[in-house]
């Protein structure tokens, strides 16, 4: 695009621009959920793979709905991670700032697009130079390309950009840690599959996703994550083995209809238990519809016979049900409603996590 373009673009459908911002802020959690686990484990070539498919959709969609900025500048951040996917390029701790510098630029973008503002001052020209030099770069050149990338669109260069290339040979562990990534990606696609039955699903699973992993950070992570991470693919994945009229009709369920419900969590907990290394996300699942004074099902269980992740899973799942309740029947703040909704229910939610997870929901409610 020409640089004018790129500052003042010109928005065709107005409509279909704000079908591409709900789709990037679906798209947003997942980008940085991978980011970070490749910042840690660099050699996930399925977190790689699934990463390049997230921003190749992005693009994708961008040019389904003529946001052509935005094809514009998720492009060259797509070579990148061609040769990073390909092994021409190791990933870095450098390619993950380029990334995320990315992303957050394509989101001040279409916000200021939606809101008919100009896009001069988010250095658009020199971030997709940059990228395009990255794109060309070679290994030792990664750290000095994405320092002056940083610079060049943020005005301030980093200190340092600290490499995290892989090693050379292969280490004790890195097997175990390729099929804990396998695994992961087949559970979102189980997820995935899950979301596509209904529109009303739509997005929910890394919206739920984001919510359990930064409550559990905020308690400081007395949850292992990655067993976290799977309990979420999975927790309502069951519901595929039940009757669709059962749990895709909208209004209240019968009292039979509510026992043929009740079988869920044991599907999903029933598969994760029967493959290795998934024994805690599989509890989790069982025991997420559990309450703290014994009503909850399918073993009434109480107090600390229920394993922390279900507690968590329990209150973004409810709190997700509610926010999609109040979006249905038209209501605003509905962001606020659900706070107070999920709050209220003192004797369905372990009382320890809700304030981690107020805090959560505090943060973004100020960010916003």
């Amino acid at each position: 695009m020409h640089a004018s373009s790129l500052s003042e673009p010109v928005v065709t459908d107005r409509e279909a621009l704000q079908e591409f911002i709900d789709i990037l802020w679906e798209y947003t959690p997942t980008i940085e959920r991978d980011v970070a686990r490749l910042k840690n484990h660099p050699t996930e070539h399925a977190v790689v793979g699934n990463l390049f498919r997230t921003l190749h959709n992005i693009k994708g969609d961008a040019a389904l709905c003529r946001v052509e900025v935005a094809v514009a500048i998720v492009h060259p951040m797509e070579s990148v991670l061609v040769r990073v996917r390909n092994g021409d390029l190791p990933f870095t701790n450098a390619i993950a700032e380029a990334t995320l510098l990315t992303i957050d630029r394509l989101e001040l973008a279409v916000e200021r697009l939606s809101s008919e503002q100009t896009l001069a001052g988010l250095q658009l020209q020199l971030l997709i130079e940059g990228l395009e030099k990255l794109a060309a770069a070679t290994p030792s050149e990664l750290d000095a390309c994405v320092a002056d990338l940083i610079e060049a669109v943020t005005g301030k260069r980093p200190v340092t950009v600290a490499v995290k290339a892989p090693a050379a040979q292969r280490k004790p562990g890195d097997a175990s840690r390729s099929q804990t990534a396998d695994d992961l990606l087949f559970f979102l696609t189980l997820a995935n599959q899950f979301e596509m039955r209904s529109p009303r699903f739509a997005g929910r699973t890394m919206r739920i996703l984001r919510l359990a992993l930064e409550t559990n950070q905020m308690a400081g992570n007395p949850i292992d994550p990655v067993q976290l991470e799977a309990a979420i693919y999975m927790h309502d994945v069951g519901m595929m083995f039940l009757p669709e009229s059962v749990w895709l009709r909208a209004s209240a369920l019968t009292p039979a209809e509510q026992r043929i419900m009740r079988a869920h969590p044991e599907y999903a907990a029933g598969l994760l238990s029967r493959m290795e290394s998934w024994a805690a996300a599989a509890a989790m699942v069982a025991q997420h519809h559990e309450t703290p004074f014994g009503k909850g099902y399918p073993g009434a269980l109480t107090g600390e016979q229920i394993c922390p992740g279900a507690k968590v899973l329990a209150i973004v799942d409810a709190f997700e049900a509610v926010m999609l309740k109040h979006t249905e029947r038209g209501r605003k703040r509905s962001l606020l409603r659900a706070i107070a909704e999920v709050n209220a229910c003192d004797q369905q939610f372990a009382p320890e996590w809700i304030e981690p997870f107020n805090q959560v929901i505090r943060r973004a409610a100020e960010s916003r």
